[in-house]
């Protein structure tokens, strides 16, 4: 039999594969964001040559077509056991949880004009939980967007955030806090003293609270108890 391919240094070379060239990108874009990947660093990453990587990916956005796709299959499906509310929660954690992994991905998620099965799978399975639900496919659209945004958004804030952990912001508000003016700022000083510099504090905690708050509000929707929505034609014209 023939000896093992080594690489430069001695090592058995792992064989590049496809899936293993997508699980290497992710883990290039985790280490130093989406801006800076290029084939050449990956194909250096895998230990092979820029031109080799072709074998195994089309181009650039084949690769991120599969990038995207290995995101939202970490993503968890709404529970088909547990009640609406449940499900949405414990999907919400989920998304919270592989975004603030792999934060690069919150640009381009949604960018894709070629959606791979496991985007489709999960995106079937958010409009099925609705409608499941008792949802109406206009109030379906509407939660879809509202929890999508609102978490989303919550960890592009929450990833950038000049602090981490307790300590952290600790040290951020005493840099603040001599800025900070009774006369000119006594709203601001007063949330910082009654809630930020409050033990136990902690800025990802806000996230069930929010989280809670759309949800509750979106089964009031369902149930009737919001009143009349505006359609899609009349929220269109409030806001011209």
């Amino acid at each position: 039999m023939g000896a093992k391919k080594t690489t430069t240094k001695g090592r058995p070379r792992v064989p590049v594969t496809r899936d293993r060239a997508l699980s290497g990108a992710v883990a290039l874009a985790d280490a130093e964001g989406i801006g800076s990947f290029t084939m050449r660093k990956l194909a250096q990453e895998l230990g092979i040559e820029a031109m080799s990587l072709y074998h195994h990916v089309a181009n650039k956005k084949d690769i991120l077509d599969g990038m995207i796709e290995i995101v939202f299959g970490e993503i968890a499906l709404p529970s088909e056991e547990a009640d609406w509310n449940t499900a949405m929660r414990g999907r919400g954690r989920s998304l919270r949880a592989v975004l603030t992994r792999h934060p690069w991905a919150i640009g381009i998620m949604e960018s894709r004009s070629s959606p791979g099965p496991a985007t489709l799978r999960h995106h079937n399975a958010m409009v099925g939980c609705c409608r499941e639900a008792g949802f109406s496919i206009e109030l379906t659209a509407h939660a879809f967007s509202l929890i999508d945004s609102y978490i989303y958004g919550f960890v592009l804030q929450e990833v950038n955030l000049p602090f981490d952990e307790v300590d952290d912001l600790a040290e951020v508000v005493e840099a603040i806090m001599p800025q900070l003016s009774a006369d000119e700022h006594p709203h601001l000083l007063e949330l910082t003293r009654e809630v930020v510099l409050q033990p136990g504090y902690a800025y990802g905690n806000e996230f069930e609270y929010g989280l809670g708050l759309i949800l509750d509000g979106l089964e009031s929707c369902r149930h009737g108890a919001a009143g009349h929505l505006p359609s899609w034609p009349e929220s269109q014209a409030a806001s011209a």
